[in-house]
């Protein structure tokens, strides 16, 4: 498997995530989003969106993080990252969702530089981008107030968890409050446990903390 990525991109570390608690080999190539390197012509051949993370495994190319670790979770099914019950399997996709459809995106690269280029200063742009992450977080924070255990929805890692981790790295860059009533133990949980701590974006090679 090869996987299409960027260290600091909170969607391909869902996806690094996903494959270390499977237990699955695969290979990272690196597009450095702030040049440019997702609009080669190559790249755009495999994913038109010009977005990471893409995965070309057995002999097609998969796109969207979510879309990429529900195939990895049928096709290689244990660990589960869905639960096994229908309401619950749904409450989990619902705060997926929530953080990788409503929270995630504004702190896309391509959005700020958007925003950029429509006069808002960089003051202005964290400012929005705080205040979209903290509205979120606390939406997330209520959806799972009622849970007990290490994860968001009880004693096991879901698709849940492997969605908010990195959105808590995000927060961090923007400066946003992640004091949220059980997000901070969570995510301690999480880093824990070494598919997460050992997928870090200051892990990867392509990683470049300047």
């Amino acid at each position: 498997m090869r996987l299409h990525t960027y260290w600091r991109s909170s969607a391909a570390w869902r996806v690094r995530i996903a494959l270390a608690l499977k237990g699955l080999a695969w290979e990272a190539a690196a597009h450095d989003l702030r040049t440019g390197g997702q609009s080669t012509p190559r790249y755009l051949a495999l994913n038109p969106q010009a977005l990471v993370p893409a995965l070309e495994v057995e002999g097609a190319v998969l796109t969207q993080s979510l879309a990429i670790i529900e195939y990895l979770d049928e096709r290689w099914p244990e660990p589960a990252l869905l639960p096994g019950d229908l309401m619950e399997r749904a409450r989990v996709r619902a705060f997926s969702l929530a953080v990788a459809c409503d929270i995630h995106p504004v702190q896309n690269l391509r959005v700020l530089r958007m925003l950029r280029k429509r006069g808002l200063d960089q003051a202005a742009i964290d400012a929005w981008a705080r205040e979209v992450i903290e509205s979120g977080l606390a939406a997330c924070s209520a959806l799972i107030a009622d849970r007990q255990g290490p994860f968001c929805f009880g004693e096991a890692v879901t698709l849940a968890d492997i969605t908010l981790i990195p959105q808590l790295a995000n927060a961090r860059r923007f400066g946003a409050r992640i004091d949220y009533p059980r997000i901070e133990a969570i995510e301690a949980a999480a880093l824990a446990h070494s598919a997460f701590a050992d997928t870090r974006p200051e892990l990867q090679a392509d990683a470049d903390p300047a």
